[in-house]
């Protein structure tokens, strides 16, 4: 595949590489900062003789790059979290259009498993009044956004699936939480790439399931697989999509 990259920080670098391993060549690198970009804006770019854009940058650019996109007819993998409240601008742009979008708060194979057990997990505790449940996740300290979107696909996947649970609290408590409030706290320090913790405690014990993720690796590859994955599809998905077909094909 001939790919772009939009947003050439750590991620792009990273991205480049296990993309090259992989066989596929970067045409373009697009970023407003960067001096080893190509291009300062995706508008800039030679986007007609890409295959996919796989783009980790600023939420308030997501919009406008959809649109261009759309345009030029290339496909777009988004990795780029805090852009919630603009979902449906971006949905009409890509369902008038003919390229496939494929979105995700995180990437990494492993996270992607995390949430799903993380959603079973949560489901088990339905009949343990007992148990109460938080989140806590941490990363580095030039991360923009907080919670991260990993953390707020996780608690969405715990609101989703405990019913007693029905409303997300992030910002810090200054006194006790209501029952049906589920915490999410963050951190930020040094040079952490992420760490979530889902905490199911009783006054009994306490069940901890973490994902750390050691690198920016698992969720570089992630979104190339991604790029690979939505070649000749159409329309806006998610990479929960992705990973049910793929966890469908292990089935089979």
């Amino acid at each position: 595949m001939r790919l772009a990259l939009c947003g050439y920080g750590r991620m792009g670098r990273e991205i480049e590489r296990i993309a090259v391993e992989r066989g596929h060549t970067v045409v373009t690198r697009i970023d407003p900062a960067d001096p080893g970009a190509d291009a300062r804006t995706a508008a800039d770019a030679p986007l007609a003789d890409c295959d996919a854009v796989i783009e980790f940058s600023q939420a308030p650019a997501v919009v406008e790059n959809a649109r261009v996109y759309a345009k030029a007819g290339v496909s777009a993998v988004i990795g780029t979290t805090g852009w919630d409240a603009e979902r449906d601008a971006v949905r009409k742009i890509v369902e008038a259009s003919s390229i496939g979008y494929l979105v995700g708060s995180n990437f990494s194979v492993g996270a992607n498993l995390f949430f799903r057990i993380v959603s079973e997990a949560a489901g088990l505790l339905r009949p343990f009044d007992e148990y109460d449940v938080a989140l806590v996740e941490s990363h580095h300290n030039r991360k923009a956004d907080s919670p991260s979107g990993t953390a707020l696909t996780t608690a969405q996947a715990i609101l989703a699936a405990l019913p007693r649970k029905s409303a997300l609290v992030d910002e810090t408590l200054r006194r006790p939480p209501e029952p049906h409030e589920l915490h999410v706290a963050s951190l930020r320090i040094g040079s952490d790439p992420g760490t979530h913790t889902v905490l199911l405690d009783s006054p009994a014990d306490t069940i901890e399931i973490r994902h750390r993720a050691r690198n920016r690796s698992g969720f570089a590859l992630g979104s190339v697989r991604a790029a690979e994955w939505l070649a000749g599809r159409r329309g806006f998905c998610t990479v929960d999509d992705m990973m049910d077909d793929l966890i469908h094909r292990g089935e089979a």
